[in-house]
């Protein structure tokens, strides 16, 4: 799926970035080491068992049987031990990497440290580090059945500068996705696959989309290539009514299955799946065995709602599901790469989480202070 970006909300004109992914250095030290160079083993801390007060949402999701096997951010910690990166600029002044971890465990990171490191200079997000200790990062996405705009048909790594914020009063960045940014990572550990049973999360800028395929967070093929209805499962957010939409002119949270953008049971139109344009937005979709749910809420304040929740679509070849395990951001299981938008966190989980679980998750999101 591959479509012409139109109408894209707060979008800001980037140069197009040449650059390969990078290898990940620790603890917030510079290196001038090139993307060839291995990854470095690090402390990545597990959930507990029981919800306890400072609980972040990987450890809730541990204590509801359903822990995370992948968990990205830019902006915090997802495990309240985590003292691990979190993720990577590359400054094009002399081509030197930096990571990025949180100042105590479970905290934040340190953005002034980024303001210093990329001053009078550009910086790209080269690596957004998996929290869970599966290795499950995601770097420049590659070419599949599209190709991007960098060298080699690579996409482009977003601008580190592009989406700063407020998060319970640190100065923090987002991933800001323009047309041609992509990340992905076709050799996960842990993530499901066929018919197996998986949640996801992810706090997006409600006000930044467009109507290019496809700004996506989750479960894609390994091959980067659209293998067939049933082989993702992924959040989709934008305002496309090609393949599914909902009421009002969007933007719409949808699931992105392959070669269908559902918002409901049926393809194309359903009812009960509203625009929603919350400046930070909680975008959950989960699945199992003829069985799915779209769930959203506003990442500040309040709870979610249940946009649908149900049996797979009514179409064939989704039931059973095929999934095949990759994880993308940005982008399309295909790398169609027209989408636009903004993330914050992540993450996806082993097992259908319970409603009171991401009930939860949602009440640590909004404890948090996103733009305060």
């Amino acid at each position: 799926m591959s479509l012409v970006p139109t109408g894209i909300r707060r979008a800001k004109p980037l140069a197009v970035l040449v650059l390969a992914s990078a290898a990940a250095l620790f603890g917030g030290q510079a290196s001038a080491t090139g993307p060839a160079a291995t990854t470095p083993t690090a402390v990545h801390h597990a959930g507990t068992t029981a919800v306890t007060a400072g609980s972040l949402p990987c450890d809730i999701y541990a204590a509801g049987g359903t822990p995370c096997v992948a968990a990205h951010s830019t902006t915090r910690a997802l495990f309240s031990s985590y003292t691990g990166p979190i993720y990577q600029v590359r400054r094009a002044s002399d081509n030197t990497y930096k990571s990025f971890p949180p100042t105590t465990a479970g905290g934040y990171p340190d953005a002034s440290a980024q303001d210093s490191f990329c001053a009078n200079t550009s910086c790209v997000i080269t690596r957004i580090y998996d929290q869970t200790g599966r290795g499950n990062d995601l770097t420049q996405a590659p070419p599949g059945g599209f190709s991007g705009p960098a060298a080699g048909g690579y996409d482009n790594l977003a601008d580190a500068k592009a989406a700063p914020i407020t998060i319970a009063g640190h100065k923090a960045y987002g991933v800001y996705v323009a047309a041609g940014t992509g990340y992905r990572n076709n050799n996960t550990n842990g993530i499901a696959t066929g018919d197996q049973p998986e949640g996801m999360y992810a706090i997006l800028d409600g006000t930044h989309y467009n109507g290019g395929c496809c700004f996506d967070y989750g479960n894609a093929e390994t091959n980067s290539r659209d293998n067939g209805n049933g082989t993702m499962e992924a959040i989709y957010f934008g305002n496309i009514k090609v393949w599914g939409y909902g009421t009002g002119n969007g933007p719409w949270v949808m699931a992105d299955l392959e070669n269908g953008l559902f918002s409901g049971v049926n393809p194309g139109y359903n009812s009960n799946d509203p625009s929603v344009n919350h400046r930070y937005l909680t975008a959950i979709v989960k699945g199992e065995s003829n069985h799915w749910s779209i769930r959203a809420g506003d990442a500040q304040s309040g709870g979610l709602s249940t946009y649908y929740n149900g049996a797979r679509p009514n179409a064939s070849g989704y039931n059973p599901m095929k999934k095949e395990g990759a994880i993308i951001l940005g982008i399309g299981g295909d790398n169609s790469n027209g989408s636009a938008g903004t993330f914050y966190e992540g993450v996806m989980t082993s097992g259908y989480p319970s409603d009171s679980t991401e009930n939860s998750v949602q009440a640590n999101i909004t404890s948090v202070g996103y733009g305060r």
